[in-house]
């Protein structure tokens, strides 16, 4: 075990699945020698070459493009876009051909083999170009897997099993927390399943549903909580398409309460989506409405930054409604 970040745990990742398939590559803007914008792939161009890890033109549709070429061919690709605000040049990409792929054919072709690694959300003073969280946009997809890492240990082990997935992955990383998340990590290579969720905390008088770096802030809520005796069963989702419905239910049907809690913005987001499932599963079990605390209806404001975010003490207040319901 050793003390990583986020980053490094991510690098990690990436310089094992490297060193164990010799068809394996980086791309994107300023991976290469410059280490990416964060500095997630700093010193693999040099383990590995240029013709391994590579720097690409500033056109996201065509690192895309490419990638879906490349992944095609059979090689495991891992293409990054810079921000995840930047990924929507490549959406017609993403939706229209990585997702359908296999299906277009048959089964006869795929790109099954694709990572697409993206630093999403906001928290850093980014303004609205550079803090958002467009999860829900690509969860209309059937084809995708979407991906979300809380901490360091969990980014090493899920980019893992992205990496070793046999259908495309959009990889979203939490940026706020790329050096703020540090814990133990294993040197050599893990992978955390795909798909499933986990349940971080057990509790009986309410669940608390969350990825990314929204567990963090309901973690937080929870402590609130707890001061005044509630108990909150804390939820991380980890990968959003496909949602782990059965582990949510089996929490909502046991603590009868749920609170879903996103950074993106309310109208639309997954939470809605989870909102709806678990109120027809569980309708019966429910003993307040299902709530939701997300982002605003608004473009990301710099100003102000922590009136939009969904933080800790809305949620706490959303923990309150529900338990005096």
């Amino acid at each position: 075990m050793s003390k990583m970040n986020m980053l490094q745990a991510i690098n990690s990742a990436i310089m094992l699945a490297m060193e164990e398939n010799q068809r394996s590559c980086v791309f994107g803007e300023d991976v290469g020698h410059f280490g990416g914008v964060f500095r997630a792939t700093s010193g693999l161009q040099e383990k590995f070459g240029k013709d391994r890890v590579f720097n690409t033109p500033l056109v996201e549709q065509g690192i895309m493009g490419f990638a879906n070429g490349l992944a095609a061919l059979g090689y495991t690709t891992i293409a990054e876009i810079q921000f995840a605000d930047y990924i929507f040049p490549a959406f017609d990409q993403i939706v229209n051909e990585t997702a359908k792929f296999r299906y277009r054919s048959g089964n006869e072709f795929n790109v099954g083999n694709l990572v697409i690694r993206t630093p999403y959300g906001g928290g850093i003073a980014g303004g609205l170009y550079h803090s958002q969280s467009p999860e829900a946009y690509f969860a209309h997809t059937p084809g995708l897997q979407l991906v979300f890492p809380r901490n360091a240990y969990q980014a090493k082990g899920l980019l893992t099993s992205c990496i070793e997935s046999n259908d495309p992955v959009i990889f979203f990383e939490p940026k706020r927390l790329y050096r703020a998340s540090v814990g133990e990590v294993p040197e050599e290579k893990y992978s955390i399943p795909l798909g499933k969720a986990e349940v971080v905390k057990q509790g009986t008088d309410i669940s608390l549903l969350a990825w990314g770096a929204q567990v963090e802030i309901i973690e937080k809520a929870a402590a609130m909580a707890e001061e005044d005796g509630i108990s909150c069963e804390i939820i991380d989702l980890r990968t959003v398409l496909p949602w782990d419905k059965e582990t949510v239910v089996n929490s909502v049907i046991k603590t009868g309460r749920l609170i879903v809690s996103q950074e993106a913005p309310i109208t639309s987001g997954f939470a809605s989506e989870i909102s709806a499932t678990i109120q027809q599963e569980c309708f019966l079990h429910l003993e307040s409405p299902i709530d939701r605390v997300c982002g605003l209806d608004t473009p990301y404001p710099l100003a102000h930054e922590k009136e939009y975010m969904a933080d800790h003490l809305k949620v706490y207040e959303a923990i309150k409604r529900s338990v005096n319901y």
